[in-house]
């Protein structure tokens, strides 16, 4: 149902190009969380180009963007000192047969801002460093079992998604040794660290969602320091969206090893492995002890993300980008909550987490989470110009653009109030709900019918 006060949007050539999308690459995207059944079904914009925290779609369609390259782009799209950055350096080549003088350089900005860290290996993707934290610590320890915290995402390799509804093509065996963990619960980590056979524990230190809860962090390491078991942080999302240095540098606990990602180099491919020398030069050759094969990747130091980290690095020195996230994010918190507030919807629209990654909570009539619901909320957001799984917010996100969200806000709750009335969504949502990206099956309602 369109309202008529709403300028018409066309979503044809996104829609065709969606379709196209889906018969070259499997689920129409390379990454499950920027698929098309995360979406509104007639709603999913195939992009073309973004500037600062706005982008366009095929259809000619612009939008304030939020979540940022899944929380990749903190300091905004196009970023000029990232760009001129990377111009200049590509112009002499990307990849080369040895060690360049720019490897040299990202390292030493890199380990200037993670003190805790003597040493770093880049590569390409998040789940690469987690993996070869694992195996390391698994070199280290010489024992094989793995404690995971209970929270989203840490790899696409066996030893994690194995443990997830996805997990066809696994073998039971690349899992029996993942054993799960409580955030915030020193009693469930001490269960699973009672045998003194893990090898290492993995967590985010805090998330959108969950703060540590004063002393949660400091018993964490005494406790694995008690069982000789390495602490491993992952910083893909709290690196540079927390602090430069991530959430060991706002909370003061060291870990053994460290992993980086997303938000490294504004959006370049760039990932990374730090921690503790006597650890990491293991898969180095300044050992005498057996070596780790601990990463090994072709563009793993390719010049363009390496220009494009050091760029970054400068922006957080002589700038203050997670200031400036965190004035956005704090704004729309606070007007966003008073809107939802004034449509009474207080009890089903929620705006969570930390300021600069920033989480939407919709509920149903029964008060329970609603995909259908959230579905709902994405459709009237898109129709009013705001693109976003999340209010996840990027330095580039100016007072004018949150002006902007807010009215869209305003103006979808509207009719998400209407379909709390009426107790079903029917007749409002357009096509079906969205649905969650990590499931067993696609569902009859995801599967083309010829």
């Amino acid at each position: 149902m369109t309202d008529p006060g709403i300028p018409p949007r066309t979503f044809a050539r996104s829609r065709a190009m969606q379709d196209r999308l889906h018969d070259l690459v499997p689920g129409g995207a390379h990454t499950y969380a920027r698929g098309s059944d995360q979406f509104p079904e007639f709603m999913a914009p195939v992009l073309v180009r973004g500037q600062g925290c706005r982008v366009w779609d095929v259809d000619g369609n612009s939008y304030v963007e939020y979540g940022m390259g899944l929380r990749s782009v903190t300091l905004g799209h196009g970023y000029q000192p990232v760009v001129d950055a990377v111009t200049r350096t590509i112009a002499h080549g990307v990849n080369f047969s040895r060690p360049t003088e720019l490897e040299l350089a990202a390292a030493e900005d890199f380990l200037g801002l993670v003190p805790a860290a003597d040493m770093v290996k880049f590569a390409k993707n998040g789940s690469d460093t987690t993996t070869a934290a694992v195996r390391l610590a698994r070199a280290v320890t010489g024992r094989t079992k793995v404690a995971v915290c209970r929270q989203p995402f840490f790899s696409t390799d066996d030893w994690f998604i194995g443990t997830t509804a996805m997990n066809g093509g696994i073998p039971a065996a690349a899992v029996e040794t993942t054993v799960r963990f409580d955030y915030n619960d020193l009693t469930s980590v001490a269960a699973a660290l009672a045998g003194d056979d893990v090898a290492c524990v993995i967590l985010e230190a805090a998330t959108a969602l969950a703060e540590p809860q004063p002393g949660f962090l400091e018993g964490l390491r005494a406790q694995c320091d008690s069982h000789g078991t390495l602490l491993v942080f992952d910083e893909m999302i709290t690196g540079f969206r927390w602090s430069a240095g991530g959430a060991q540098g706002v909370y003061g606990v060291a870990p053994d090893l460290s992993c980086w990602g997303k938000a490294m180099a504004n959006g370049f491919p760039l990932s990374a492995l730090a921690g503790k020398r006597e650890y990491m030069e293991l898969g180095g050759l300044r050992t005498e002890e057996d070596r780790v094969f601990l990463l090994s990747t072709t563009h793993g130091a390719e010049t363009s993300a390496l220009a494009a980290f050091r760029a970054v690095v400068h922006a957080y020195r002589t700038q203050n980008p997670i200031g400036l996230m965190e004035a956005a994010g704090r704004q729309l918190s606070t007007e966003i909550t008073a809107a939802v507030r004034d449509a009474g919807l207080d009890y089903y629209v929620e705006v969570l987490g930390r300021p600069s990654c920033l989480l939407f909570a919709t509920r149903g009539p029964d008060g329970q989470p609603s995909q259908a619901y959230r579905t709902l909320f994405l459709q009237e957001l898109l129709r009013r110009g705001v693109l976003g799984q999340s209010f996840v917010t990027s330095a580039a996100h100016a007072a004018a653009d949150v002006d902007q969200t807010v009215a869209a806000v305003t103006e979808a709750l509207v009719v998400y109030r209407r379909a709390i009335e009426r107790k079903t969504v029917e007749g409002l949502l357009e096509g079906r709900p969205v649905a969650p990206a990590i499931r067993r099956t696609a569902e009859p309602r995801y599967i083309a019918r010829a």
